[in-house]
């Protein structure tokens, strides 16, 4: 079992460090152009696809999901049906999103705030990689359904390509045509439409013979979509309180001064950072937890289960270890600009905790996603977002402030873990049982 696990989980863990990768070398280079804007402004405008990517994600979550079911049982002709239908529900979204751009801009800077510089460079930022969407969320569909079919060699091949290129190209643009929040954004555009390309090339290379098993009728089945639309509905509401917890974070943080801002968005990219890691697993946690849903096999499913606590415990271990002599290493990478290093001092703490304050809801997150158990998940994030983070936040923000709003984070990931924990044998175990 732990190989099957690691064969999912290494190239997923591969792919996902690309992504803080990005994150990070698109950092460092406006770190270093000699004012704190431009991290804030790429910061402030990442917000805003925080909103679009994180809100659609369940494109990719529930396309794992339900595939892995299928693949499990092995049904081939409704694990083709549902890539067929979450692409075609995918160009609908893409267009609604381009047609509101600009709605979509002028709510999101009405609501995130930050200095008008500041402001006047995350919208030049939007307005750029906005138009990156239609490919960014193929690319969730395609990587789910690979995932969802027991293949996370293929994902890893398409996040490695789409992050090596967009920093290929944001390098380019910022040193050589000297561009710079824009440089980044234009790359970022360029890099998802071809990942989408290579996502459509690794399709027809091994799964060109399930085409035929498409038919309008399956797609357009109404017990299934009915099905579908529920589960993306609890996990958009599940997505929604992770993203207005982020937002929140970053727009108190902006309001507070652009330096506390600069200093939260360096110290957040190692939770992410740490989140990539872990999230190998939970994506293998998907992939088996819905295959053996699938195939009905509770003994297996509690064993990858276990197994899947294991590795999570020994990474926060290890995590915490790097964390503890190396955070400042990280920030001097990150900026050259010593003040804000200097200011990030009293916040390095909290980097610390981020391992095993986070750890159990990532895991928790593949298992209820292989499961298919969306309900428990929604329900989960509703009440860790308004009894834990919210209270924790206002009643402490007068005394803390800034180390208010990073326990109410970490303590908003920890509930989320240990609520899913006490949810578990109701929510998976006894709907299995009883189906069986």
């Amino acid at each position: 079992m732990n190989r099957s696990i690691l064969r999912l989980a290494i190239p997923n863990i591969i792919s996902n460090i690309t992504v803080p990768l990005l994150g990070l070398v698109d950092l460092a280079l406006m770190g270093h152009l000699g004012s704190e804007v431009y991290i804030g402004a790429i910061s402030l405008g990442g917000v805003i696809f925080n909103f679009i990517y994180w809100g659609f994600s369940f494109l990719r979550m529930s396309t794992s999901g339900f595939t892995a079911q299928a693949y499990g049982e092995n049904h081939l002709k409704e694990a083709i049906t549902i890539l067929a239908r979450g692409l075609a529900i995918t160009f609908f979204i893409s267009l609604f999103i381009l047609f509101l751009q600009s709605p979509i801009a002028w709510a999101s800077f009405k609501i995130i705030g930050g200095s008008e510089e500041v402001e006047a460079l995350a919208e030049e930022y939007f307005r750029l990689r906005v138009w990156g969407a239609p490919a960014a969320l193929s690319i969730f569909v395609f990587s789910g359904w690979f995932l969802g079919m027991q293949n996370s060699r293929f994902p890893m091949i398409i996040a490695i390509s789409v992050n090596i290129i967009n920093i290929v190209l944001s390098v380019f643009f910022v040193f050589v045509l000297k561009m710079k929040s824009d440089g980044v954004a234009l790359g970022t555009a360029i890099s998802q439409y071809a990942g989408f390309l290579i996502a459509i090339y690794l399709f027809f290379r091994k799964y060109r013979n399930l085409i035929s098993g498409i038919s309008k009728k399956r797609i357009l089945n109404f017990e299934i979509l009915s099905k579908f639309f529920k589960m993306n509905a609890d996990i958009f509401i599940r997505t929604f309180c992770i993203i207005l917890v982020f937002t929140f974070f970053t727009s108190k943080s902006a309001s507070i001064n652009d330096t506390v801002l600069a200093v939260n968005s360096l110290l957040i990219q190692l939770l992410l950072f740490f989140s990539f890691f872990i999230d190998g697993f939970a994506f293998a946690g998907e992939a088996l937890v819905g295959k053996f849903v699938g195939a009905k096999e509770l003994n297996n499913l509690k064993k990858v289960i276990k197994l899947l606590f294991y590795w999570g415990t020994g990474l926060a271990i290890l995590f915490t270890i790097i964390y503890i002599p190396g955070t400042n290493l990280i920030l001097r990478l990150l900026t050259s600009e010593q003040n804000i290093i200097q200011s990030a001092q009293p916040f390095l703490i909290w980097v610390v905790l981020i391992p095993f304050a986070t750890f159990g809801s990532f895991i928790w997150d593949g298992v209820y996603i292989g499961a298919t158990a969306s309900r428990a998940m929604r329900d989960t994030l509703i009440a860790s977002t308004i009894l834990i983070f919210a209270p924790i936040y206002y009643f402490l923000n007068p005394i803390w402030e800034n180390h208010a709003l990073w326990l109410a984070m970490l303590l908003f990931m920890f509930s989320r873990g240990a609520i899913q924990t006490l949810l578990f044998k109701r929510a998976i175990l006894k709907p299995l049982i009883v189906n069986n």
